[in-house]
């Protein structure tokens, strides 16, 4: 993360790399990616190697940084204010990796310029916010699209396509636990922080939101904010999803358990290998004796899989996308409503937490921007072989 690209006086703006008014070469997608942080390097790299892109300009507060991007990229347009490169013709699309509460902001700025936008994640700070995006590309027919990088994982594609293929049956639960120690942020939650990435992929592999939800969580930092918490999501009918998230723990973990009256998946990031394993295993039903009503479980102890994945690495393919959608005229796969209902999952979070756990409906028929209108077509497969 990289600190707050606000608007800065004309003596503080001031270019370290090439001149303004660099052009692409014709046909060519202009990017311009704001902050250069922690995300902001790999974004220009990954837009940097998409043929169809050409990385214009970067923006950032910290001289510092500029000067890395002057160093590496020389053509690259390096500037303090990143209302230079809304204002540049050669800039077709905007990138923000800032921190949450600047998204919004810099994200309708981009939308008001003519520019499309692929925004980190979440989107903005609340669902009125994540509306008014959604509402505002929609009307000046800009591509906004969210930065939810799992979601173009090798291995989440193939947990979608067992989901999707009823591989796995009805779905009875997810599981998923995202810890480690640090870093510890001042100005979002570990919510915000961590179970943001679970819940994008919850959202991409069912396709929909929770009715319900409820949040507990706990800070043991004096002037931090929550940093162990606990999120349940209910679903229509017996589906239930827990997250756990954790600034306190002494491992790295980042574990998901899918069970399913089929098989059951188990998705760990970390295993350098096999991330993710099929478990033809479960229990079985069947009535008591005559007359009784117990129901009597077996248990299924089948084989174990794992699928082969595609190993190309998740943003490069998320870059293309963006840049195919804005070419093409297509909807993103993360588009503003998929980041919407993330968003309006966090603020619930925030307000079940805020009255220690108590349940939170969600209606989101009468929210005017939720759609669950799936965008034609799947994650584009990587053009490159494994």
């Amino acid at each position: 993360m990289t600190g707050p690209a606000t608007p800065t006086s004309d003596a503080a703006r001031r270019d370290v790399a090439a001149p303004a008014g660099t052009r692409r070469q014709a046909s060519r997608v202009g990017v311009a990616v704001v902050g250069y942080g922690y995300w902001g390097p790999n974004l220009v790299r990954n837009f940097a190697e998409v043929p169809e892109a050409q990385v214009v300009g970067v923006s950032d507060l910290r001289r510092g940084r500029l000067e890395t991007v002057a160093a590496r990229y020389p053509a690259v347009r390096a500037t303090t204010d990143h209302r230079d490169l809304l204002a540049d013709p050669a800039v077709d699309a905007v990138v923000i990796a800032t921190p949450v509460a600047t998204h919004y902001d810099l994200a309708r700025q981009a939308l008001e310029a003519g520019k499309h936008v692929l925004v980190e994640k979440p989107m903005a700070t609340s669902c009125a916010e994540a509306a008014g995006l959604i509402e505002l590309a929609e009307r000046r027919g800009l591509v906004l699209m969210v930065d939810h990088t799992f979601v173009y994982t090798g291995a989440v594609r193939k947990i979608k396509e067992l989901v999707d293929a009823g591989e796995l049956g009805r779905l009875y639960y997810w599981d998923s636990t995202r810890v480690n120690l640090g870093l510890f942020q001042h100005d979002v939650s570990v919510l915000v922080d961590l179970a943001v990435h679970d819940l994008s992929i919850m959202d991409y592999v069912l396709g929909g939101g929770p009715d319900a939800v409820s949040a507990t969580g706990m800070a043991h930092v004096p002037g931090s904010p929550v940093n162990t918490a606990y999120l349940t999501c209910f679903f229509d009918g017996d589906l239930l999803a827990h997250f756990h998230v954790n600034w306190l723990a002494p491992v790295k973990v980042r574990r998901t358990l899918i069970g399913g009256d089929r098989r059951m998946v188990v998705f760990d990031d970390i295993e350098p290998s096999e991330k993710v394993k099929v478990y033809d295993r479960g229990i079985t039903l069947a009535a008591g004796e005559q007359g009784r009503f117990e129901m009597l479980v077996g248990y299924r102890a089948g084989d174990m899989w794992a699928p082969r994945l595609s190993l190309t690495e998740a943003l490069r393919i998320e870059a293309q996308h963006f840049v195919d959608c804005i070419q093409e005229g297509r909807r993103p796969v993360t588009d503003g409503h998929a980041g919407y209902r993330v968003v309006r999952i966090l603020e619930a979070a925030a307000a079940s937490l805020a009255q220690r756990g108590r349940l939170i409906e969600l209606d989101w028929e009468n929210r005017r921007a939720h759609s669950t209108h799936r965008p034609a077509g799947a994650v584009p497969e990587p053009q490159a072989a494994d």
